[in-house]
């Protein structure tokens, strides 16, 4: 089972994905050697908790956690798909499982999964995000489906990274839905030209500006984009921290 990656914008996960059996052990146990918190999450969003790697036996295939002390934490766990996020050395750990067993360990309580057949690693600069300017700003544009009134809307980005970009919907036209596709959506970046990319809303944010108008952040990751236009992406975030460097040693 893959892990569900919750609060990234990474496109292509795979690129990150460690399946040697070895490597996955050896990480597993360097997390749990220096007692790296874990962050536990039911698939469907039901229970979210913080705990621990007790052992790794890679002999045996079992992998053991602490086991969390609410039992309807416990029960909602038990119940499917599960998935953990970590940290190793400023590293983001991602890893799943489709199933959790009660066991033991050290004759205390504790659950148990088999070994994860891969995890993903993902290293700062794979979700790093990098704020458009608000003066000239960047846009998109999005083609709207019949329900939502039909032609093309053009939004603002708030910010970009490799994986997608945060867009700001003062009207609202986009709605609330989260896990909604949007093809063809066409980004101009300046001195660049335009890329062409579909879009998942994967997160919203609802927000008050400092005049008081409602605003609302979503958060988009590309989907199905081309090499062409994720390099061209990378020139920009590099340009503009080029200009933000610029404006800070200009400043000092």
């Amino acid at each position: 089972m893959q892990p569900f990656i919750a609060d990234t914008d990474t496109e292509n996960w795979h690129d990150f994905e460690v399946g040697s059996r070895r490597e996955v052990i050896a990480l597993l146990r360097a997390i749990s050697d220096k007692k790296q918190e874990v962050r536990v999450a039911a698939r469907d969003g039901g229970a979210v908790y913080t705990t621990a790697i007790l052992a790794v036996d890679g002999d045996a295939d079992t992998v053991l956690i602490d086991r969390p002390l609410d039992p309807d934490y416990e029960r909602a766990l038990l119940s499917g798909d599960v998935s953990f996020e970590t940290s190793l050395d400023k590293i983001r750990i991602f890893f799943g499982s489709d199933s959790l067993h009660p066991s033991l360990h050290d004759g205390k309580p504790a659950l148990k999964m088999a070994v994860p057949a891969s995890l993903i690693r993902l290293q700062r600069r794979e979700y790093y995000r990098m704020a458009t300017p608000l003066t000239n700003p960047v846009r998109v544009s999005i083609p709207l489906p019949p329900e939502l009134g039909g032609g093309v809307g053009v939004f603002p980005l708030a910010d970009i990274s490799v994986g997608g970009i945060a867009i700001l919907d003062n009207q609202f036209v986009l709605g609330d839905t989260i896990g909604r596709d949007y093809a063809e959506c066409r980004i101009e970046l300046p001195d660049l030209g335009n890329i062409t990319t579909n879009l998942q809303i994967r997160n919203m944010l609802d927000m008050t500006l400092l005049n008081n108008k409602p605003n609302r952040r979503l958060g988009c990751q590309f989907i199905d984009m081309g090499r062409g236009a994720a390099a061209a992406v990378q020139r920009y975030i590099t340009k503009l921290e080029r200009e933000r460097n610029a404006r800070i040693n200009g400043i000092g």
